[in-house]
């Protein structure tokens, strides 16, 4: 979240902010309401305080100087001093709970360096690299091709789970399995440290990260505070919630597997087909914990890292930049990764990169020590990153590597964790 301070000195930057965003927006009055009635609280209290400290000292001069009726006035003084001070502390509790949910709910001021835009489609590319493929046959989409190979079981998957769900089988489920080792040792090899944090979360941590409370109905509820996670950034970032880290160390480099579970699974349209918007997919996510002055290389290293493993793979994609109209509520400043799909005749995203800047870091409380650079703490910058999502990189190469006859064939860089196996044949 915002600094309250920040909010309170910088509210046309924050309108600026909120109106680049297109659909955010804050109660600007509402704040600065709230703001005044708690600083007048606080100078009461201060008041009354200071007051009764004094009145203390004169019962004690009073009772050694005899004047018991004096002193008896100043106590019921001290009293009513005392009840009143109970009263504005709740009072101030109750004004800084609504002050906090209000800044809570602003969302993060994009970079200057973000562009301007309504929509997605105003993002501007910043590189590709692969060229499509120009096949010498018709193209197959994941979705017919899948379930052909057997590979990919839609009806079963609804019978399972219902819509937007669906089942892997034989070379499909090896696949899913050989990506997601295949993502780990790449990130283990770039220094990211493994964890294989649990699927359930509770609210502290999706409010740390900006699931909650926006976001609550893109959710599934597994208890009244418990939530199956929607991407292990929620895990991997509350590791070090109410936490000084030490800045010597920093960056820290995190990743992990986990299965995502998403309510709402995007928009209509060909994204209903096939294993590009479900409400259950397998994703390897990586984290970082950098210093404020190192977190912006920390975001580009990370973009490349997942680009890595596009090209190691020998898939076509892009990079865009996010627009004001398109970035997520936490970030500050965020790219977007588009494999090359041939059903799509398009780039769709496989990758999405966040610098959340110090936002994360307020709302989950994790700070950094270094006292050669300063005395006390800050708080740290957030970044994090899909490297990548496993359905849509299995999509993307059966749509990729298919061949004429219905095979596919296995990325070169993947045959060693699929066992040798450098085809993929019809099942029987």
């Amino acid at each position: 979240m915002l600094d309250i301070k920040f909010v309170r000195e910088n509210p046309d930057l924050v309108d600026k902010a909120c109106e680049s965003r297109q659909n955010a927006h804050w109660d600007r009055e509402k704040f600065f309401e709230l703001d005044e009635e708690r600083r007048s609280v606080i100078a009461e209290v201060e008041a009354l305080q200071a007051a009764r400290n004094s009145a203390s000292k004169e019962i004690g001069q009073l009772m050694r100087e005899g004047k018991k009726e004096e002193a008896e006035a100043k106590k019921a003084e001290v009293a009513a001093n005392k009840e009143r001070i109970a009263t504005l502390d709740d009072r101030r509790d109750a004004v800084e709970k609504e002050l906090f949910d209000l800044v809570a709910a602003i969302p993060n001021i994009p970079h200057e360096d973000v562009p301007y835009g309504k929509d997605d489609s105003d993002n501007p590319e910043v590189r590709r690299w692969g060229t499509p493929r120009e096949f010498d046959f018709e193209p197959k989409a994941h979705w017919d091709l899948g379930p052909e190979l057997g590979i990919i079981d839609f009806d079963r998957g609804v019978k399972l789970a219902g819509t937007r769900f669906y089942l892997l089988g034989g070379m499909g489920a090896r696949m899913e399995r050989a990506l997601i080792n295949f993502f780990i040792d790449m990130h283990n090899k770039a220094g990211f440290k493994e964890w294989w944090p649990p699927v359930i979360t509770n609210h502290d941590s999706l409010f740390g990260t900006g699931q909650l409370p926006k976001f609550d109905e893109d959710l599934y509820h597994v208890q009244p505070d418990l939530y199956l996670i929607p991407t292990a950034e929620v895990q991997l970032t509350n590791i070090h919630r109410d936490e000084v880290l030490d800045g010597s160390k920093l960056p820290l480099m995190y990743t992990a597997f986990t299965p995502c579970f998403r309510e709402e699974a995007g928009s209509a349209g060909r994204d209903t087909r096939g294993i590009i918007r479900v409400h259950e997919f397998d994703k390897v996510e990586m984290v970082k914990f950098a210093k404020p002055e190192d977190s912006m290389n920390q975001l580009e290293s990370m973009v490349a890292e997942a680009e890595l493993c596009l090209q190691t793979l020998g898939l076509p994609y892009h990079v865009v930049t996010l627009c004001t109209g398109d970035i997520g509520f936490s970030a500050t400043k965020c790219y977007d990764i588009e494999v090359w799909l041939p059903s799509y005749n398009n780039y769709k995203e496989i990758s999405s990169c966040s610098n959340c800047w110090d936002f994360q870091a307020r709302r989950a409380n994790i700070k950094y020590r270094d006292p050669s650079e300063f005395k006390g703490t800050r708080y740290v910058h957030t970044l994090n990153g899909s490297g990548l999502a496993v359905g849509r990189t299995m999509a993307a190469i059966i749509e990729n590597y298919q061949n004429e006859d219905g095979t596919i064939t296995v990325p070169e860089a993947l045959r060693p964790y699929m066992g040798g196996i450098e085809v993929i044949t019809p099942e029987e």
